[in-house]
């Protein structure tokens, strides 16, 4: 059974910082890129960032570029996003994701249960 199990998360005041994470079991996801996506009440679900499965590439949506990072470590199968700066319309569920790169900026095959943040003003 495949899983992507995420941890992190929580509420924290504009202008701080949350690091979350992904680990993917039950299979291998040699090739795949991994990636974060996030929804609010009433919007569509959004795509915040991805990277690639050697880790040479990053992609990242326009409004939180320069504030968030991606990464991921191969060995242990398992992909972060550090947040900083950040703001109070990053308020969202976050979702981690795994699929192929080129496919990724729209949806991905594999997902995790969500984790909520919260910034406040």
């Amino acid at each position: 059974q495949v899983q992507l199990v995420q941890s992190g998360g929580g509420l924290v005041q504009a202008g701080g910082s949350l690091r979350l994470s992904c680990a993917a079991s039950g299979r291998t996801f040699l090739g795949y890129a991994m990636g974060w996506f996030r929804q609010t009440p009433g919007k569509e679900c959004e795509f915040v960032a991805a990277i690639t499965w050697s880790g040479g590439a990053t992609d990242y949506v326009d409004s939180v570029k320069g504030r968030f990072t991606i990464s991921r470590d191969k060995a242990k199968n398992t992909v972060y996003l550090q947040m900083n700066s950040l703001k109070p319309e990053d308020t969202a569920v976050y979702y981690c994701t795994a699929g192929m790169w080129g496919h990724l900026r729209t949806s991905g095959d594999y997902w995790g249960q969500g984790t909520q943040v919260t910034v406040s003003s």
